[in-house]
């Protein structure tokens, strides 16, 4: 039995999205800024899908950007954004939780003269509206905090992050790339200046993503050719990708309703079972604030990687945590930022489902890391003497 529970990573290429793309490589293989027909049919491809992901988020085509991904858009976002803004101010406020491509970005620009704030998190991992409005100050130019975290689920309160910032007159950008196409975003209704999604989250191809800029927001661009994207990106356009990031984002909010209708249902039937027929575990993250799909939970007396690798065995694919950093021996700085005990933190498991997700996978699972975890702690001395302990 394979059980594929690691859906914030990436997620498979449904038929449909992988048929359009194959279509569009084959027959509409013109370079869309060619003036002759395939040129002009490459076009078209490519506006009808910056048509259907704009209406997602409610916002004007025009204001849909295509990059290579979420990372690429998070960068252009915030070093485009502090660049351009530079002479109204040079302070940026960001979480403690975001992901590497804001965080990294955010470290880079400190070592070029920027001042950044990072705003800690509660035990849920939501960031303190009252701590934002302390943060501003008259020479902040941009805020930048995700939508929803990668690794725990929780989602942040934007709506009100949006009308501090336009409050204050400042740049808003959000990374949704865990929560575009899994919840309802209106970018209007939420102040959103700037928001980065990427494809391969929602069933679409990789190398693809976008992000919207709203009208009138400067920024500077950093990759410097031609005048594709309305001069804010240079190079030929990804058609195939481009196209099938169109067919899965009209597919996400098309089945949202109903799809995380299941996975909130499922989520929470995993998290029931994990934390109460495992014995020390909890869960992180905000149990009703979190992404549908989303389980997180570490596991005390327990090394993350051996677990991992011995689901893999059994069929079953989960994660540590964010897989951008994966590779690292680092506890999750996610976990360290919510509270959760250094030792505790290397036994972090996150299981991410999708519409494919059955009850029955769910069940073999947890049955199986049952196991797992009384193996492992069998070879623990930490767990031996805790349990020596509290016999006593």
């Amino acid at each position: 039995m394979e059980c594929y529970l690691d859906n914030s990573a990436t997620t498979r290429c449904t038929e449909g999205v992988a048929q359009v793309m194959t279509e569009v490589m084959c027959s509409a293989y013109g370079n869309p800024s060619s003036l002759h027909h395939k040129g002009v049919e490459a076009e078209r491809y490519v506006r009808e899908a910056r048509e259907t992901i704009a209406k997602t988020l409610k916002c004007a085509p025009k204001e849909i950007f295509f990059t290579s991904g979420g990372t690429e858009s998070d960068n252009l976002a915030i070093r485009g954004a502090a660049y351009a803004n530079a002479r109204q101010g040079r302070h940026l406020i960001t979480t403690s939780v975001e992901h590497p491509a804001v965080l990294n970005t955010m470290q880079y620009l400190e070592q070029q003269g920027y001042e950044v704030t990072y705003l800690p998190v509660d035990e849920n991992g939501v960031v303190s509206v009252d701590a934002l409005k302390k943060a501003v100050r008259p020479d902040t130019i941009l805020i930048s905090v995700m939508f929803a975290n990668n690794e725990i689920g929780t989602i942040q309160p934007i709506k009100e992050i949006g009308r501090i910032a336009k409050e204050h007159g400042i740049l808003f950008h959000t990374d949704a790339v865990q929560a575009f196409g899994q919840v309802p975003i209106d970018v209007d209704e939420y102040n959103i200046d700037m928001l980065s999604s990427s494809g391969h989250k929602i069933n679409g191809p990789k190398g693809i993503g976008f992000l919207y800029i709203r009208k009138g927001v400067k920024i500077k661009s950093f990759v410097h050719g031609g005048a594709q994207e309305r001069k804010r990106r240079a190079g030929t356009e990804n058609v195939p990708g481009i196209v099938g990031y169109g067919a899965a984002a009209e597919r996400a909010v098309r089945t949202m309703k109903e799809r995380t209708a299941k996975e909130i249902e499922l989520r929470d039937y995993l998290i029931n079972r994990l934390t109460t027929e495992i014995p020390y575990s909890r869960l992180n993250g905000d149990k009703v604030r979190r992404l549908p799909n989303n389980v997180n939970v570490s596991f005390q007396f327990i090394e993350g990687e051996s677990m991992l690798l011995m689901l893999d065995q059994n069929g079953i694919c989960g994660s540590s945590g964010s897989a951008c950093t994966s590779g690292s021996l680092d506890p999750s700085h996610v976990l360290l930022a919510i509270g959760v005990p250094h030792e505790v933190a290397h036994g972090s498991l996150r299981l991410t489902l999708s519409d494919e997700t059955t009850k029955e996978d769910l069940d073999f699972t947890v049955d199986k890391l049952k196991e797992i975890v009384q193996y492992l702690r069998s070879m623990s001395p930490l767990y031996e003497d805790f349990i020596k302990k509290h016999q006593q």
